[in-house]
């Protein structure tokens, strides 16, 4: 018993670190905001209990509802593009081939570059006027013109592009991951049998990796809804809120990215824009997980 509670002992003070900060970085804020949510507040002066005046505002913000359709174009773009470049990859890659080893941390790269300075490299490479890109075109006459990459018509598309290219790498390890819990005999025995490489990948491989793909697609939906950092250094949401997001709106309400922004410093109002944020995300993440748990059911 001595031994037993000395083990707590120690284990608790491993623990307690953690707990800490978890409790000062996450539920304290948590809880500051569900607070002034219902407060007039703009981080200064007194607040102002105002009840659900907050949520009254919201409901007619055209604005928040701009960036929430914003917000699923940009991440249906980003699941469309990363997910099956990611598979793809990861099935050439976990063959033998020579250098693979190479390529994964090629591939992987990008990840672990922070996406502030991802954004400013690629905002030197979109420019409209001396970018790298348009230089490129130019030289090579595939264009007569620059192309305005950041503009109103092309935004969304060049935000989505970088977005991907930045997050597939990590997709792509989780992949290989589960190809290979694959059983090598499974596809000697369908050789065997006479499958091609198209009737293995469409019968075995996407089925054995039910489990995983599962747990993937929903890490990929979730920071896909939350992404908004390279947005916010590329464009700040425009041109014309173009490519504001939910997150990024959010983040303006609290802390302004320029002087030119068109919101302002609203820290009341950005609690309750934040929870229904939240809520949002939270209820496609319920949706996706009932939906995969009835598909679990059927197969």
């Amino acid at each position: 018993m001595i031994k037993k509670s000395r083990l707590l002992g120690v284990s608790s003070v491993f623990v307690l670190p953690s707990l800490l900060l978890t409790l000062i970085f996450s539920v304290y804020p948590i809880g500051w905001a569900i607070r002034y949510m219902f407060y007039d507040y703009k981080g200064y002066g007194k607040e102002v209990f105002i009840g659900l005046d907050n949520f009254k505002q919201l409901m007619h913000d055209q604005m928040y509802w701009d960036s929430v359709w914003n917000t699923f174009m940009y991440a249906g773009g980003k699941l469309l593009i990363t997910l099956p470049l990611s598979l793809i990859l990861a099935v050439i890659l976990n063959r033998a081939i020579r250098g693979r080893q190479f390529l994964r941390a090629v591939y992987f790269m990008p990840t672990v570059i922070s996406s502030a300075v991802m954004a400013v490299v690629f905002f030197i490479v979109f420019n409209s006027y001396n970018g790298i890109l348009n230089k490129m075109l130019l030289n090579l006459h595939i264009i007569g013109q620059p192309i305005d990459w950041l503009g109103q018509k092309h935004a969304m598309l060049t935000v989505i592009l970088i977005a991907a290219w930045g997050a597939f790498g990590n997709y792509m390890l989780l992949f290989i991951a589960g190809l290979q819990s694959i059983p090598n005999d499974v596809y000697e025995s369908a050789s065997l049998d006479g499958a091609n490489e198209a009737q293995k990948f469409w019968y075995i491989t996407i089925p054995m990796l039910g489990p995983v793909l599962q747990i993937i697609i929903m890490y990929a939906i979730i920071n896909s809804l939350k992404g908004y950092e390279s947005i916010m250094v590329l464009t700040e949401g425009g041109p014309v809120g173009r490519t504001e997001v939910m997150f990024l709106y959010v983040y303006k309400l609290f802390f302004p990215v320029s002087t030119g922004s068109g919101v302002q410093p609203q820290f009341g109002y950005g609690s309750a824009v934040g929870f229904v944020t939240a809520l949002i995300v939270g209820v496609i993440t319920a949706a996706y997980f009932y939906i995969s748990k009835r598909l679990n059911k059927v197969y």
